[in-house]
């Protein structure tokens, strides 16, 4: 229990010192670099994967809220909070609206690891951004990121999705799962997020290091 609470407590703090924090704020930049090896956030951050198998044991809710409070304090524009999130973790649910995929999309279902279309995944976080503010898409990108990042701190597996919500949008069948969402009046579906314990350990991808340029 008392080390479960160390890591609930570090999972919370991980944003803040994500985002700020330092204590070495006011060395010089040459002295303020900390050995990356010792960087617990840095280690989270590198070590993340996005998981597309997952193990049917369901993350808790108590789990889960940590997460979510880890997402909501994320840096968003003038503070305005541009997000609506809706946490799906019923069975029904989920197995009902893939039921509907699987009729659209019947090859899916020869595929025999196939269980739902969420990757698999036990818990399904739904992402809405504030049509009327335009760096809300931006917000609820920084959002989700909290949400990944504190996740894997606790072992647990996450993949960002954007074609189960395509298709809740454009498939008149699904119009019912959408309504049982409750999205505010001015809010638009974005995307989703899996969430559950890996089962699998994939490599990481390269990164093209070219796409970073210091201008002087």
């Amino acid at each position: 229990m008392k080390k479960l609470k160390t890591v609930a407590m570090a999972a919370l703090l991980l944003p803040f010192i994500a985002c700020g924090g330092n204590s070495q704020q006011n060395l010089p930049a040459t002295e303020n670099v900390q050995d990356s090896t010792d960087n617990q956030v840095i280690e989270t951050i590198m070590a993340r994967r996005s998981i597309r198998q997952y193990k049917p044991q369901p993350v808790g809710r108590d789990t889960m809220q940590i997460i979510l409070n880890c997402g909501i304090n994320a840096p968003n524009g003038q503070n305005k909070q541009s997000w609506a999130i809706r946490v799906v973790d019923n069975p029904e649910y989920i197995n009902g609206i893939t039921e509907i995929y699987k009729k659209k999309n019947p090859k899916v279902a020869d595929d025999s690891s196939f269980k739902n279309m969420f990757r698999n995944a036990p818990t399904v976080v739904f992402i809405a951004s504030d049509k009327s503010y335009g760096m809300s898409q931006i917000d609820c990108g920084l959002l989700g990121e909290n949400m990944v990042l504190s996740a894997w701190s606790m072992g647990i597996g996450s993949c960002c999705l954007g074609s189960p919500v395509r298709f809740m949008q454009t498939e008149p069948e699904a119009a019912d799962y959408l309504k049982r969402l409750n999205i505010p009046d001015g809010y638009e579906l974005l995307y989703c997020i899996a969430f559950g314990y890996p089962d699998e350990a994939p490599a990481a991808k390269p990164r093209d290091p070219a796409k970073i340029m210091f201008v002087e």
